[in-house]
């Protein structure tokens, strides 16, 4: 295309997990940029990264910035003239700052006041002489989860040039024709392997494979075309879904010629299959094997060597269990398959050999047995070791099975057992060498030891859930019976921590959480929000009794540094509770009116049970009338008694002072509804009950049009304060503060 911008900044290898966010990073940046130089493209900007390069194309970028005229505020009018008319130091200093005469300063009134200012008009300059500026502002504006020094700078005045990994080339092109620029290298690094990176039109495609030339040589393109047929030419794909789509069917194409099929530990849409894309340029799988004898390792330990350290694909067989067999992708083209395939299962055997021996070594210990040894890991400093924090939990644990969540005495019993145990892994061999397997290995040990069902289960999910959709792991058939036992260690854990953390003065800011109380604060409100479907529980469950339960298990051992620190964690709670709404799709105005007033009790399921109430009354006939009609009463009554309770006798009985029709029309719709209100939010019928509200809203209308609220009469007066404040508290307790969902132009 006409006017085309293309950019390839060449790299040494960059870390998968930083180029999702990359792609994104160049998309957006390249945009603004073009835009912060007006430049702006009239055609789409699209980004495109692989390990050794991040790509950015602009489309009908204008061939020159379009002329301006440009208004440049200067001093107040009070500091640039005496009271004669006199320019003041200001005024001249201001105007020769900017190649005025004193007579160009204009006058502009601003809420602030009158201002000086002046006028200029800036001449467009050709897009070849504005782009070496954005290219420098795109190398600059790249933000890397860590970056490297690596001796170079730029000629924009600012120093050194910080990147996320050393920059070996740079293709600039623009119409066609390459845009000089040129990243330095300091003094004292520059030699003849260390030179200047001078921007041109070549790229340069796999470091040692390739169809068509020589490999790692520079190839000349013109456009973004010819640039993405080159790469291929010389094995590189640069659409990452191309690379994906590539992978996935080799994927299945080789484990069907096993004889089976990808396992079910890595399904279609988990992590590594979205992760290897990003590891290679010209993507290919060779299979490789393991001796069988390894196949008598834990499932969860053959995955884990093969997935997380290797990030290889597990082999099911026919049957569905785990093959001695497994998947490699790899960057070059297989032409000795088997010899790739071959010295990767030797480091496989390697690894799975250091396995069976710790998997033989821990279980000749028993998980009960290894408290002495917990007492020597250092939970927290000011909190101690993870053997007082196993007892906290078992106490925690088994107050939580049987007073919060309804459990009888024997599953009490059992969710205090397995929260003792629930950190004793941490001190076997196999955690400390496959970490990401505690609290697995627990559950796994705890069946071996004999354990009972709900016991080692409860231990084997206790770190779960770790996502806020209403379907993340553990399901329901992952828990069995033992869906109460694990909810309780759950909560019991993640309460112990965060709540003993939030007094100790340890709390989350900004993107620093090092301790992953956001993480544990998200899983406890997850539990609880979602406890009515996996736990079978009637009632919502507040969170207020289950944080000063967890307080009082420090018994003293934690001294809060500050008086606030409770507030503090409810404000985290509940922001965490917005954020799973959010994450669920609920539309933020349902939101807010759903979640509780500040400093009313917080109840996970209750707030979830309101959003989706309010999402579904919305429609209905009336309920706009009334959210407007409800900001009225909020304010009225907002200095009023506040009412935790609707009497229907203490309604009717109102009838005796008030006066107008209007209002004595309002008390009787309002003393007929509520019966049917309390009924439908009993029986799990919020929408109903906020449509048998919204019908009211007739009578509201009529009495702010008929009746003065603030009478002069003491007694009226309270009267009809009294009915507002019923009403305020019907429409909070049955569905929540609506007057957030009124149309834009009500609030």
């Amino acid at each position: 295309m006409a006017r085309e911008l293309l950019i390839e900044i060449g790299c040494e290898e960059l870390p998968a997990s930083w180029l999702p966010g990359l792609t994104t990073q160049l998309r957006e940046l390249g945009r603004s940029l073009l835009q912060a130089h007006r430049l702006s493209p009239a055609g789409s900007v699209d980004a495109w990264t692989t390990p050794r390069r991040l790509v950015v194309r602009a489309q009908d970028v204008p061939a020159r910035q379009p002329d301006v005229e440009e208004v440049l505020m200067g001093p107040p009018v009070s500091a640039c003239f005496a009271a004669d008319g006199t320019p003041t130091p200001a005024a001249t200093g201001f105007a020769a700052k900017h190649g005025q005469p004193v007579t160009a300063l204009e006058r502009h009134e601003t809420p602030k006041g009158t201002y000086v200012a002046v006028r200029r008009q800036l001449t467009g300059l050709p897009a070849r002489d504005v782009l070496p500026q954005v290219m420098a502002a795109l190398l600059r504006g790249l933000a890397f989860p860590k970056l490297m020094r690596w001796d170079a700078t730029l000629d924009d005045g600012r120093g050194e040039l910080l990147f996320g990994r050393p920059v070996r080339w740079l293709l600039f092109l623009y119409d066609g024709a390459a845009v000089p620029f040129t990243i330095q290298r300091t003094t004292m690094a520059q030699s003849n392997a260390v030179r200047p990176v001078e921007a041109g039109n070549h790229t340069v495609g796999h470091r040692v494979i390739a169809t068509v030339g020589a490999p790692g040589q520079p190839v000349a393109v013109r456009s973004f075309d010819e640039y993405v047929a080159a790469l291929r030419d010389r094995c590189v794909l640069l659409d990452r879904e191309e690379r994906r789509v590539r992978i996935a069917e080799a994927l299945d194409r080789e484990a069907a010629a096993l004889g089976g099929r990808v396992s079910g530990a890595v399904p279609g849409d988990a992590a590594l299959l979205q992760e290897v894309p990003d590891l290679v340029e010209w993507p290919a799988v060779v299979a490789g094997q393991f001796p069988e004898e390894f196949l008598a390792l834990p499932a969860e330990v053959l995955a884990t060597t093969l997935v997380h350290h290797q990030h290889y694909f597990p082999v099911d067989g026919p049957d569905g269990s785990l093959t001695a067999a497994f998947l490699a992708v790899t960057n070059l083209l297989p032409d000795g398959p088997h010899a790739i395939g071959h010295n990767a299962g030797r480091v496989v055997s390697a690894r799975l050999r250091d396995a069976r021996f710790f998997w033989d070594a821990d279980r000749r210990s028993r998980l009960d047995t290894r408290d002495g040894r917990l007492a020597t890991l250092v939970f927290h400093k000011a909190l101690g070791s993870y053997a007082q924090k196993a007892a906290r939990m078992e106490q925690l644990a088994g107050w939580l099975a049987g007073e919060a969540l309804g459990a009888s005495p024997a599953v009490a019993a059992q969710a205090a057992q397995a929260a003792r145990l629930a950190k004793a892994d941490l001190t076997t061999d196999m955690v400390r060498e496959f970490t990401e397997l505690q609290g697995v290995m627990g559950g796994i040990y705890a069946r071996h030891d004999g354990h009972p069902e709900p016991v080692w289960r409860a231990i084997y999910h206790h770190y779960l859930p770790l996502g806020v959709d209403a379907d993340a792991a553990p399901t329901g058939d992952a828990l069995g019976t033992a869906a109460l036992t694990w909810a309780a260690v759950s909560l019991a854990d993640k309460l112990d921590t965060v709540v003993g953390l939030f007094a100790a003065g340890e709390r989350p800011t900004g993107s620093r959480d090092p301790f992953g109380l956001r993480r544990a604060a998200q899983a406890i409100v997850k539990v609880l929000t979602d406890a009515g479907p996996l736990l079978g529980l009637q009632s919502p469950v507040d969170l207020a009794p289950l944080v000063a339960q967890a307080l009082a298990g420090y018994d003293g051992q934690v001294t809060p540094r500050d008086g606030g620190w409770r507030a503090v964690l409810d404000d985290f709670f509940r922001e965490r509770q917005v954020y799973l709404l959010e994450r669920r799709g609920v539309r933020y105005d349902e939101i807010r009116a759903a979640m509780p007033e500040a400093g009313a009790p917080l109840r996970p399921a209750d707030v979830l049970a309101r959003a989706q109430a309010l999402a579904a009354a919305r429609a209905t006939a009336g309920f706009d009338a009334l959210a407007q009609l409800f900001k009225r009463v909020k304010n009225i009554t907002k200095a009023a008694p506040r009412v935790d309770a609707l009497d229907v006798a203490a309604l009717a009985s109102l009838r005796a002072t008030l006066v107008e029709p209007a209002e004595l029309a309002l008390v009787d719709a309002l003393t007929e509804a509520w019966p049917v209100v309390v009924e439908a939010v009993g029986d799990g019928r919020r929408v109903d009950a906020l449509e048998t509200l919204a019908a009211l809203h007739t009578a509201v209308d009529r009495f702010f049009a008929d009746v003065l609220v603030m009478a002069e009469a003491p007694a009226l007066r309270d009267a009809r304060l009294a009915l507002l404040g019923a009403l305020r508290h019907a429409v909070l307790w049955a569905g929540g503060d609506i007057s957030e969902m009124a149309p834009d132009e009500a609030r």
